[in-house]
């Protein structure tokens, strides 16, 4: 009798923890056609800014740099690259610092009060998008998202919570499909909204209030369908000892060097630090050029939204095609072989990027980008799930998805100076230059 009930037990919590995959793998999707319903119309809103806010905020920070305008000979056509790297790298930036801090509340105080306050502040951010006449208060909307979005983060732990070392892969799988998803549909949403509304003055209201409608939907949804999945049993009982061990995931040295990891081989432990090299270089250039795509296309080949929208389309539909079919496939031996794929490939990417004068040309560029990334980042996170002990694997891949958020923090900042001061194609190829070194990098790497 009493193996039947125990029996009967673990079948229930089998079905809650499926369940709360579940959940979480709808809820993320719905947050992320909000997120990047705004990334193909980046561009169209900081030229709107630019036009309309005579005696604010943009106004008074073109007004400061026009002197190393004037110097560089920059192009004044230019200066939305300029904010928009600055409004990239601030909001990657308050992820990177809050994204340890809100993981360490949740392990005192559970995971749904702190994912409702995430929700919560993510849908206050799009209401003030949604009234934001002036560029101030757009900053202030990108500020509140990006202290906000620890949902992701959230994510991982929730998934972490109800799943064994063998399982846990193919549900961490689920947060790739649904950022596929979100980057295949998101921006499309958004262009449509923008089409329907072009004759509007104030054209980023639609998109906006439905950004928020769907942030609401997703935060009662999350209310009424997520259960707890900390028991406060196994609740770290000091907030100040998690505040102070969530510093290890903010210090560069303590990132760079894994010095939150415990237990470790020395020949483990060089592993770890090679390979967080090689996808910190990677991703800070990586992430600097891909910020400053869209502002290429609408520079240089006059892309309308709707246009920036079958970019992404096709970025999404290629990543989706092949971590759907192909990369979710690749054998344990060869995971190194298609990171170092990935990163080369992101190499000739750029370059036809960086020098395309005809639409086919950027376009053969786009593709190649969309093949590297699907390889490149996806096998990366597995090499590093190889690496040490059990009880070490999610502060392993913590620090791992640190080091990628500071490297993404850096890089839109530092691309979009390039791109203002010396120009697009310069920018690009030097980026592509200095991209092969990651993969050399990771080459050292014996796993």
């Amino acid at each position: 009798m009493e193996r039947t009930d125990e029996k009967l037990t673990m079948s229930n919590y089998g079905e809650k923890d499926k369940k709360t995959i579940r959940v979480v793998f709808f809820s993320l999707i719905i947050d992320l056609l909000a997120f990047t319903m705004i990334l193909p119309l980046l561009p169209a809103l900081l030229d709107y800014y630019k036009e309309t806010d005579d005696n604010g905020l943009y106004s008074w920070i073109l007004g400061n740099v026009k002197g190393i305008q004037e110097i560089l000979k920059a192009p004044d056509r230019f200066s939305s690259v300029l904010f928009g790297g600055f409004l990239g790298s601030m909001y990657s930036f308050l992820q990177f610092l809050c994204m340890p801090i809100v993981g360490a509340l949740s392990d005192v105080y559970g995971r749904k009060p702190m994912m409702v306050i995430c929700l919560t502040g993510i849908s206050l951010s799009y209401l003030l998008w949604a009234i934001s006449n002036n560029f101030i208060i757009f900053v202030l909307a990108r500020f509140v998202g990006g202290v906000s979005k620890g949902n992701i983060s959230l994510s991982m732990a929730i998934i972490t919570d109800v799943t064994t070392p063998k399982t846990r892969g193919k549900s961490m799988a689920l947060v790739g499909i649904a950022f596929s998803i979100g980057f295949i549909i998101g921006p499309m949403i958004g262009v449509i909204f923008t089409k329907i509304s072009t004759s509007e003055g104030y054209w980023y209201i639609y998109p906006a209030m439905f950004a928020f409608f769907l942030s609401l939907v997703d935060l009662i949804y999350v209310i009424n369908s997520f259960e707890e999945t900390l028991s406060v049993k196994r609740r770290a009982k000091s907030l100040a000892r998690g505040i102070s061990g969530a510093f290890i995931y903010i210090n560069p040295v303590d990132l760079f060097l894994f010095n939150g990891v415990a237990g470790l081989a020395p020949s483990e432990l060089k592993n770890l630090r090679t390979l967080g090299a090689s996808y910190f270089l990677y991703l800070f250039i990586y992430s600097g050029l891909e910020f400053t795509l869209t502002f290429l296309t609408h520079h240089f080949f006059g892309f309308t939204s709707m246009q920036q929208g079958y970019m992404f389309l096709v970025i999404g539909i290629t990543m989706a095609l092949l971590q759907g079919s192909y990369v979710r496939r690749i054998p344990a031996g060869k995971t190194q072989f298609y990171s170092e794929l990935g990163l080369w490939l992101v190499i000739p990417a750029f370059i036809f990027i960086g020098v395309a004068n005809s639409i086919t040309t950027l376009y053969i560029g786009i593709i190649i980008f969309s093949v590297s990334t699907a390889f490149a980042v996806t096998c990366m996170m597995t090499i590093v799930s190889k690496i040490g002990p059990e009880n070490q694997k999610g502060t392993i891949t913590g620090i791992f998805r640190s080091l990628g958020a500071l490297a993404r923090s850096c890089g839109p900042i530092v691309a979009s100076l390039a791109y203002w001061s010396i120009g697009s194609a310069s920018t690009y190829l030097i980026g592509a230059f200095v991209l092969i070194f990651p993969p050399l990098i990771l080459k050292k790497v014996a796993v």
